[in-house]
C-alpha cells in the first residue's frame, strides 16, 4: 500500500478576519472568499508549488476553534471502517457534498482529529 498524502489543511474560527489577516501577514498566504452551506470559507494555495492548499472556515462560536488537516483517500467509507479497527474512531460521519467531494472526520486513539476526503469522481 502507498502512503496517503495530506493535501489539504482547515482552520475554523468564529473570528475569520482576524485568522485571514494572521496567516496573511505571518505567511503571506492570501486568500479568496468561497462561500458555502454553512458561512465564508476562504481558500488559500498557502503553500505554492510546494505546500498544499486549505482554507478558514467561518463558524458561529457554538464549538471550540480548530484546525485539522486531510489525507487525500480513494474510499471515505472503507478508511473510516479501518480507522474504527485500528482503535480510532468517527467523529464525521461520510458525507458527500453537492459537489460530489466526500468527507469525514475522525479521531485518532490518542484523541487528535483529522479528516479524510476523496475528490468527486471525474
Amino acid at each position: 500500500m502507498s502512503a496517503t498524502p495530506i493535501t489539504w489543511f482547515e482552520i475554523g474560527t468564529d473570528r475569520p478576519e482576524e485568522a485571514e489577516r494572521f496567516y496573511g501577514d505571518l505567511f503571506g498566504w492570501t486568500f479568496q472568499e468561497e462561500g458555502g452551506p454553512t458561512g465564508s470559507y476562504r481558500t488559500t494555495g498557502a503553500g505554492g508549488d510546494t505546500g498544499i492548499g486549505g482554507a478558514i472556515r467561518a463558524t458561529d462560536g457554538s464549538a471550540p476553534n480548530y484546525t485539522i488537516f486531510y489525507a487525500e483517500v480513494t474510499d471515505v467509507a472503507e478508511t473510516c471502517r479501518r480507522a474504527e479497527a485500528a482503535g480510532g474512531q468517527v467523529l464525521v460521519p461520510p458525507r458527500t457534498t453537492p459537489t460530489g467531494l466526500t468527507l469525514a472526520r475522525l479521531i485518532d486513539p490518542t484523541g487528535n482529529h483529522v479528516g479524510v476526503f476523496a475528490p468527486p469522481s471525474a
